[in-house]
């Protein structure tokens, strides 16, 4: 499941703690893009399966002051796509027995009645 998390930070003035947040929150499983309000003091980290906690836990050691505003869910477009899809064209294969032959038995091998030998 894609998620947004949105995490307010205290310090993010110079643009040596603004390296530090966005390296860390990019560094935790499941973050797929991270963005910095640097006005607002917060960052958007969006992923899925990113585990909150850790990511609010890494930035606090980081930072010294994170704090989570918000978690939603991100509905993907597939919904749209699906509904756009026509149906597919579906081939119907009609497939009989193959031929039975009948074959005769062959006669068993006998020896020949020649005694020469």
């Amino acid at each position: 499941m894609k998620q947004k998390v949105v995490i307010k930070l205290s310090a993010v003035h110079d643009e040596k703690s603004r390296a530090k947040a966005m390296k860390t929150a990019v560094g935790v499983d499941g973050v797929n893009s991270a963005t910095l309000q640097q006005d607002k003091g917060l960052i958007e980290v969006t992923g899925d399966g990113v585990d909150v906690v850790l990511l609010t836990t890494l930035l606090r050691k980081s930072l010294k002051h994170a704090e989570v505003v918000s978690v939603n869910s991100v509905e993907e477009k597939k919904k749209e796509e699906e509904k756009k899809k026509e149906p597919e064209a579906t081939f119907q294969y009609v497939m009989g027995c193959p031929p039975q032959y009948l074959y005769s038995p062959c006669p068993p091998y006998q020896e020949p009645g020649c005694s020469i030998m």
